[in-house]
């Protein structure tokens, strides 16, 4: 915390992370996440003189206000980021509200704002060939480049999720991975024959040589026989996609995109894919559908007694 923030404000957020991290089982990228919230807001309690016990709505509205738009060297945050903030925000008094040290919540008025409807970029099944085909040749580190992009694009991976896989969570044999998403929450998910053949690949004749005799229980590595980092994963993906012609439409998470919009065009119903996905809300997983019109139109001429076939080019 920011050595101007108030001692309060810092007793408090700490006591609220602890809880959410002991309690709730709420991962390290979240509970960073929500450290770096709570400091932006005691900074911006200590430039006002507010204590945060005793915070009124309208210096909540405010504080919002400000993120919205920008302060200082700040830039504006963007939609995504203002929304998890405010939910921050939130969860924070309602735990101080359990701990009786408030009466009354400030953030229930408390509204977000309209987020945009800008859609994930995903890429076509064309796009995701090219960049499943740029791990040339059989060195150890193309044979775990392969099998990773096989692998986050078969099961719809997060990053952390990827870079966390066990060797005890795979079974290539039934053709299913056990995936451990936000909070801890266990899925499980299938596995196609591409991703499986890679992955055995990758398991019999790179992984051994990389490891060495140590017993390290991460399915990917790096070359030193270590766990995968997450900036390391970030690497190998942007290196096949500017190889691919792709860097500028994508990220690791465009993997995870890229299998939900196509599941969603070859037929899987919304709610297979929001377990796949391990989204609690499926209000979550509906922005996909957005993302298959294509689909849409073909069940539309083929289905409708009414409707025109249009040629396409």
């Amino acid at each position: 915390m920011a050595a101007e923030a108030p001692r309060r404000t810092i007793d408090l957020a700490l006591d609220f992370l602890a809880y959410l991290e002991l309690e709730r089982g709420l991962s390290r990228n979240t509970l960073e996440a929500y450290r770096s919230d709570l400091q932006q807001y005691a900074e911006f309690l200590a430039r006002g003189g507010l204590d945060p016990l005793t915070v009124a709505p309208t210096d909540l509205t405010a504080f919002v206000s400000e993120l919205a738009t920008g302060q200082g060297e700040r830039p504006a945050a963007a939609p995504a980021t203002l929304q998890r903030k405010i939910a921050c925000l939130r969860s924070f008094y309602r735990h101080l509200r359990r701990e009786q040290l408030i009466d009354h919540d400030p953030t229930v008025e408390l509204r977000p704002p309209r987020r945009r409807g800008r859609l994930p970029k995903v890429l076509s099944r064309d796009e995701m060939r090219t960049l499943l085909a740029q791990p040339r040749g059989t060195s150890p580190a193309a044979l775990r480049d392969r099998a990773l992009l096989e692998t986050m694009y078969a099961c719809g991976l997060r990053a952390s999720e990827a870079i966390a896989l066990e060797l005890s969570e795979l079974d290539l044999e039934q053709g299913i991975v056990r995936a451990h998403g936000k909070g801890s929450k266990e899925r499980i998910v299938p596995i196609g024959s591409k991703a499986i053949g890679t992955l055995g690949a990758y398991l019999t004749r790179a992984r051994p040589r990389l490891v060495g005799p140590a017993d390290e229980p991460h399915v990917f590595v790096n070359l030193r026989g270590q766990a995968l980092t997450r900036q390391g994963l970030y690497k190998i993906v942007q290196r096949h996609a500017r190889s691919a012609g792709l860097e500028q439409r994508m990220s690791p998470h465009t993997l995870r995109h890229t299998f939900a919009t196509h599941l969603l065009a070859g037929g899987c119903d919304l709610r297979s894919l929001q377990e796949m996905l391990g989204h609690a809300d499926i209000g979550t997983t509906q922005i996909y559908t957005h993302l298959s019109t294509e689909r849409l139109r073909d069940v539309y001429f083929g289905a409708h007694p009414r409707a025109q076939i249009v040629r396409r080019a």
